[in-house]
This record gives structure tokens, sequence and C-alpha cells, in this order.
């Protein structure tokens, strides 16, 4: 070997490795991304084209293998039996695998089989879109896609409707102005963020309504992929019948002071003008 020659890369310990790629701008690939890749044995992928362009970029020759979690059973089960020998890393066409993506059933059934799994943290739409957004985030609920059908649309939006977090969906483009349509029919009043284009040249971020979100992109037709956020609901503050059944409830254990207490800890209402109501149904 001459003094010029490069050492090869150690080899990885045999398993899965979930790798998260870029979703839109190649340098947020991380350095750990790119050593996984450079030293595993091949790449499992959504799109090999995808991949294919990825690796080429980063300088990396691989073997490229198509998976999804539609291949049939028997090609998954060769592949998880490989790993036994070799190191495969899981890649989708963007972002990080089975957020919305293929894997979870090969990660499955590696667990079953005992092959380790490791996964590597990275680039993710869902991620970004609520940093972005500025919506409240101490809470949030990532639904994937919503249905294309109307109908299964709007029931989706209804059972999701009364959740006290961020929604966060994935939306396309073409699509986009059904799913603001749903918005606007079953939660007029909130706020919500359409992320588009994240990480690329014009990257957008817009607030507001459902009918003024709509009219807009009727007006400027959106293209690319989308992150959808909605926020939570309102707070709202419990009627009076509301809260003279919290201090009845409360009052059959403690005394009327710590009843008020307690249901003006739970609802932000006034602990005296509670005492005094207190006091008043013991009365009566």
């Amino acid at each position: 070997m001459s003094d010029n020659a490069q050492p090869l890369p150690e080899g990885l310990t045999p398993g899965l490795y979930l790798v998260a790629t870029p979703i839109g701008n190649l340098g947020d690939i991380t350095l750990r991304a790119v050593d996984i890749l450079s030293r595993c044995d091949g790449v499992a992928c959504e799109d090999t084209r995808v991949t294919g362009k990825l690796l080429k970029h980063l300088g990396i020759s691989k073997p490229l293998w198509r998976y999804d979690d539609h291949s049939e059973h028997r090609d998954r089960g060769r592949l998880v039996e490989s790993m036994r020998t070799r190191a495969v890393a899981l890649v989708s066409d963007a972002g990080t695998p089975m957020i919305s993506d293929p894997g979870y059933r090969l990660v499955n059934d590696c667990r079953t089989e005992g092959i380790p799994v490791t996964s590597l943290p990275g680039a993710c739409a869902a991620v970004v879109g609520l940093t972005l957004a500025g919506l409240p985030n101490d809470r949030f609920l990532f639904a994937g896609f919503l249905p294309a059908k109307e109908k299964a649309r709007r029931e989706t939006l209804e059972e999701l409707g009364a959740t006290d977090a961020t929604l966060v969906f994935y939306e396309t483009g073409p699509r986009l102005l059904k799913s603001l349509a749903a918005l606007h029919e079953v939660m007029p009043e909130r706020e919500i963020a359409v992320a588009r284009e994240l990480t690329k040249l014009h990257e957008e971020c817009r607030r507001g309504l459902a009918d003024g979100l709509l009219a807009y992109y009727d007006a400027h037709p959106p293209k690319g992929e989308i992150v959808l956020l909605v926020g939570p609901p309102e707070e709202h503050a419990p009627s009076d019948a509301d809260a003279d059944a919290m201090l009845r409830e409360a009052m059959q254990t403690m005394k009327a002071s710590q009843a008020a207490a307690q249901v003006s800890k739970a609802t932000g209402l006034d602990r005296k003008t509670l005492y005094a109501r207190a006091m008043e149904m013991k009365s009566e």
C-alpha cells in the first residue's frame, strides 16, 4: 500500500440501520448518515432512482434494493435474514423512514428475529413544519395523510377535532384545497398553517383561518409537498352549572374552602367566588 492510499472504511455490525435523508436541501444530510451509508453493505429504499441520485451526490456507490411495506412477506423475510450477516440501511425518498413512509413491518420483523435495529435522527418534515408554524407545540398529534375520499376526510377531522393538541398532517398540492374546504366545514375558527417546499428555495409557511387560506390557494395553486397544521381548540371557561357540579362532587370529601381551591386550580375560576358559591350550596 502506498503512503497516499486511503484506508478502507471499517465495516458495520450486521443489522438494520434507519437513516434519515434530506427533505429538500441536500445540505441537511448528517455526518452520521453519510458514514453509515458509506459503510453499509447495501441500501433498501422506496425508489432506487431517487436514492441513487442522493448517493451519487455523496460520492457513494452501494447496492440498492427496492423495498416498501407492500412487498411480499417472503421478500421481507429474505431481507431480514440477510441482516444476520450484512448491515442494511433503510431510507425513504425524503425524511425519516416510517414517518408516513415504509418500514414499520420491516422493523417489527427484525425485532421478532432478534436483528439489531439502529435509528439515526435527521430531517423530518412534520417537525420542521411544527417549528415554523408558531402554533402551540407542547402537545401535538401527527396523523399522516388525510383520507382521499370526502366523507372519510370529514369523519377523520371530526374525530380528531376535540383533541387538545396541534394536529399535523401531510398533504400534496393537488389535494390541499379539498382538505382546507373540509377544515372550513369542521373547524372554521381554528388557526391553520400551511408549510410547503420546506428547506427548499421557495419555502413558505402561511397562517390563517381555513376560509382565508382556501381563497389564497385557490388563486395561487400550490405545488410540492405540504405540512398542514391545525391549532388546538380554544379553552372555554366552564359554565356556572359545570362549576356547581364540580363543587358538589368535591364537597363530598372535603371542606368548602378546600373544594373551592381545588375547583379554582382545575378551571382557573376565582377561588373566593367559588368559596362563596360553595357556602351558598351548603345552606340550600
